[in-house]
C-alpha cells in the first residue's frame, strides 16, 4: 500500500451516505489511540501511525459495502526467542454495512458485517478490529535472524528436526504388526 496522506483519518463518518458516494477516504490513524491494539503489541514506535484506504460503494446486489487496506507498523514478541520482532501489519478487507443482527445473519458468508448506526460508524474501531485481526497467533522471528538461531541449531545440528531417541524396550504392538502381514 502506499503512503496515505498525512491527513488523519475522520474518527467517525455517515458510512451510508459515503456509499451512496461512491466515496474513498484516505489517512492515517495515531496506533496510540487505539487502546486495544496498544495493549496486544509489545510497543508501538513514537509517532506511529496506521495507513488506510477505505472505499465505500454498492456491490451487485446494492449491497452497501466497504473495502478497506491498511498498514501499520508494530513490535512483536517473537514466540521462539521471546525476544521484540518489527513488523508492519497489512490487511485488505471487505465489509458489508449493517445496522443489525439481522441484516448481518442476510450477508453471504464471504462479506463480513460491519455495524453501524443509521447514521455514524467509528472507522476508528473498526481498523482497530482489522488490526486485532491481522495479528499474527504465534509471532516469530525468520528462523536466520533470530536471536534464538545458536540455540536452535545447538538443538538440530543438521538442520531438520532432532529424532527422539530410540529405546531399547521391544514395542508391545510389533505383535499385531505380523498378525497384520499374515491376512
Amino acid at each position: 500500500m502506499s503512503k496515505a496522506s498525512n491527513a488523519e483519518l475522520p474518527k467517525s463518518v455517515d458510512p451510508y451516505k459515503l456509499a451512496e458516494q461512491n466515496s474513498v477516504l484516505e489517512g492515517e490513524i495515531p496506533l496510540s489511540a487505539l487502546a486495544r491494539f496498544r495493549e496486544s503489541v509489545l510497543g508501538l514506535g513514537d509517532g506511529a501511525v496506521c495507513c488506510v484506504r477505505l472505499s465505500f460503494s454498492r456491490d451487485r446486489e446494492r449491497r452497501r459495502i466497504v473495502s478497506g487496506e491498511l498498514e501499520a507498523p508494530a513490535t512483536l514478541e517473537c514466540q521462539r526467542c521471546m525476544g521484540p520482532m518489527a513488523t508492519t501489519l497489512t490487511s485488505r478487507f471487505v465489509l458489508g454495512l449493517v445496522t443489525s443482527d439481522e441484516q448481518a445473519q442476510q450477508l453471504p458468508k464471504d462479506l463480513e458485517p460491519f455495524l453501524t448506526d443509521e447514521f455514524s460508524a467509528d472507522l476508528w474501531t473498526m481498523v482497530e478490529d482489522e488490526l486485532l485481526l491481522v495479528l499474527p497467533p504465534f509471532p516469530l522471528h525468520d528462523r536466520n535472524e533470530c536471536p534464538a538461531r545458536d540455540d536452535l541449531e545447538a538443538l538440530e545440528p543438521d538442520g531438520a528436526p532432532a529424532e527422539p531417541e530410540k529405546s531399547g524396550k521391544e514395542n508391545p504392538f510389533s505383535v499385531l504388526a505380523d498378525l497384520k502381514t499374515k491376512h
